[in-house]
């Protein structure tokens, strides 16, 4: 049997937790602002729209949403995977290449700096995978 202290710390615990993340995800979107600017117009400016890349992500107990990130990779690059297929260095699900040819100029510097994940910010915002 739960007991309901158990029910009520866990949904207090979860309530702190979700104010937390908007908080503070409001405060890094904002802080982070004016990067977030110059980086969409340098995505923009050399390798045109979309200037996000979207996936799939698995959150807690497997619940699916979307995932975003900056775009390291010219636009058609999902569609050359299964060319270099044969230069994949990982085994199962995970592709990589180390000297990826899809990968951009500005990609290079943004995954150098995981400036790519950013926005990996607004999914806590959203509250996503929850």
């Amino acid at each position: 049997m739960i007991e309901k202290n158990h029910i009520t710390n866990r949904f207090l615990y979860y309530g702190v937790k979700r104010f937390f993340d908007i908080v503070f995800s409001l405060f890094l979107l904002i802080c982070l602002g004016p990067i977030f600017i110059v980086i969409v117009l340098l995505i923009g400016l050399s390798n045109g729209l979309p200037i996000f890349y979207e996936w799939n992500v698995h959150g807690i107990q497997g619940k699916k949403f979307t995932g975003y990130k900056f775009r390291t990779m010219h636009r058609f690059a999902d569609l050359e995977k299964e060319k270099l297929e044969a230069l994949n260095e990982m085994d199962g699900p995970v592709f990589k290449i180390t000297k990826d040819p899809r990968i951009t100029k500005i990609g290079h510097i943004l995954r150098k700096f995981s400036l790519d994940e950013l926005p990996q910010i607004y999914s806590v915002l959203k509250g996503s995978g929850k």
